[in-house]
């Protein structure tokens, strides 16, 4: 992106379009190119002159303006002293009042007093007294991404963003419009998906910074990011209504005033907020049945679609697929108009969905009488709300998973894990049900006529790794929960094992 002051728009005819280069801009832009690489190892100041002797020959002094801003940024300065500035300054200037300055002749004297103070030699004091400043700085390295034809294609890109700056609302027609969410919401960007006007699409509608209660400058740069993202696209349309200082104009762009090889699109995974990063790194960490999916297939809202924030996958232990798809929308601190535009999206939406509301917004009981699933939070979502209503729509699941009314595993030991795997329900649902053939003895699943065996089997007195063995070949794998069962406990003697023996009362 460029600065304002380097924006070159044309306003003929109420428009608002930015003046992109032409082929015959190339011989300027190499200049410029040239004048940073004949100036390595020379100062600022001296850079900073010659790039003025070509804005006064150019027809337009922004343009070289611009092409230096996007160049300075593989230009690196570092300052070259004998010396370090500060401490030269320090002894010169307390030499100085020392020696009461007030001509050359008396200069010199406090140079040369200061030298002495730092063992050097008074023109190095000199020459060291204000390297640090900006235009004593020397060009150390000129390593420029681009050469002279992509320095083109990077301004056009840049000036159409800054072009973005005072957008109070940007419609966006390309292909993926899915990516275009994601990278929108990444931004922290108001949207939503709309019909385009032939039908025969979808396209993005963003809320510029004007809309919300103040502009500022982080959302306006926000917004001007996202079209590197737009320009990866193949064919894509932008239409922007600009508050040009109170006068509304429109601007028009499309594939081909900016496309940009290797554009950087937003599309890194992420978060749209704190309040969702803070979710996802605290439900991941439960292991349950539910699995987080971020930013899951688009939902039909109307004439609208929806991408909510998360989904949550119904998968238990053993099922080959998820049974099911909750999905998840945290509303955040938005605009009053964008929060009604969400609750008709809700309204809109035949899925199981879950809403977290901020408080703020008191649209909580408005949610809950359209018969949403609605869990409210203050700085941070309560994962225990979330998972209550996950086990809502789990028992849901379960009711519907034809279980019968009691559980007869056909073997004579057995997990709960293990029984809830084979019908594909989560073990849950299996703890619900009686098991008449069997004890449960904690996860494990044990006919009576096996814990009768293991009882004649296992003695006080023996060791704790003969007794595992007898309980191993009997397919047990819980020893301490069988063998509590059995009215026995272990004596731990230390690193050398432990031994069987029998349970005090017992």
């Amino acid at each position: 992106m460029l600065t304002k002051d380097l924006l070159r728009v044309s306003r003929r005819g109420g428009g608002y379009q930015p003046r992109f280069t032409a082929r015959e801009d190339r011989p300027l832009a190499a200049r410029v190119f040239g004048v940073y690489e004949a100036h390595a190892g020379e100062q600022r100041a001296a850079l900073a002159e010659a790039l003025t002797d070509v804005e006064r020959e150019a027809d337009s002094f922004k343009l070289v303006r611009g092409f230096a801003k996007l160049l300075e940024r593989d230009a690196r300065f570092e300052t070259r002293a004998p010396l370090p500035p500060e401490r030269a300054r320090t002894a010169a200037f307390e030499a100085a009042e020392s020696a009461d300055v007030v001509d050359d002749e008396s200069r010199e004297r406090a140079l040369a007093a200061a030298a002495e103070r730092l063992g050097a030699v008074p023109d190095d004091v000199e020459r060291s007294l204000y390297a640090d400043r900006a235009e004593r700085q020397v060009l150390a390295a000129f390593e420029p991404r681009w050469d002279p034809t992509d320095l083109l294609a990077q301004y056009d890109l840049s000036l159409a963003q800054t072009a973005l700056f005072d957008a109070t609302e940007v419609r966006v027609d390309a292909g993926d419009v899915r990516r275009l969410v994601a990278a929108a919401k990444r931004l922290g960007l108001l949207y939503e998906v709309r019909p385009t006007d032939d039908g025969r699409g979808r396209e993005l509608v963003l809320t510029g910074p004007d809309a919300l209660f103040r502009r500022t400058r982080r959302y306006g740069t926000s917004f001007a990011r996202l079209l590197r993202t737009v320009a990866a696209s193949a064919d894509w349309s932008l239409t922007a209504t600009i508050d040009d200082r109170g006068t509304e104009r429109t601007l028009r762009l499309d594939d081909g005033d900016v496309a940009v090889p290797d554009v950087d699109p937003v599309t890194e995974p992420g978060y749209d907020s704190g309040v969702e990063a803070d979710f996802a790194a605290r439900f991941e960490a439960l292991g349950l049945d539910w699995t987080l999916v971020r930013e899951p297939a688009p939902l039909d809202a109307g004439d609208r679609l929806m991408i909510p924030d998360f989904a949550f996958d119904y998968q238990p232990a053993g099922a080959s697929e998820p049974r099911e798809r909750v999905f998840f929308e945290v509303m955040g601190f938005w605009t009053p108009e964008y929060v009604e535009k969400k609750l008709a999206q809700v309204d809109a939406v035949d899925e199981r969905l879950v809403v977290a509301v901020d408080e703020s917004l008191g649209v909580g009981e408005d949610l809950a009488a359209r018969g949403s699933r609605v869990v409210t939070y203050r700085d941070h979502v309560r994962v225990k709300d979330v998972v209550d209503v996950l086990r809502e729509y789990e028992a849901g699941l379960v009711a519907d998973a034809d279980l019968p009314d009691e559980l007869r595993p056909d073997a004579d030991v057995t997990t709960i894990a293990a029984v809830a795997a084979a019908h594909g329900v989560s073990e849950r649902a299996v703890e619900e049900r009686p098991f008449p053939a069997h004890e449960r003895v904690g996860r494990t699943l044990v006919q009576p006529a096996v814990l009768d065996d293991l009882r004649a089997r296992v003695e006080p007195g023996m060791s704790f790794a003969e007794a595992e063995t007898v309980l191993d070949d009997a397919g047990v794998d819980d020893a301490s929960a069988v063998l509590s069962r059995l009215g026995l406990r272990v004596a731990w003697e230390g690193l050398s094992g432990g031994t069987v023996e029998r349970k005090s009362g017992e």
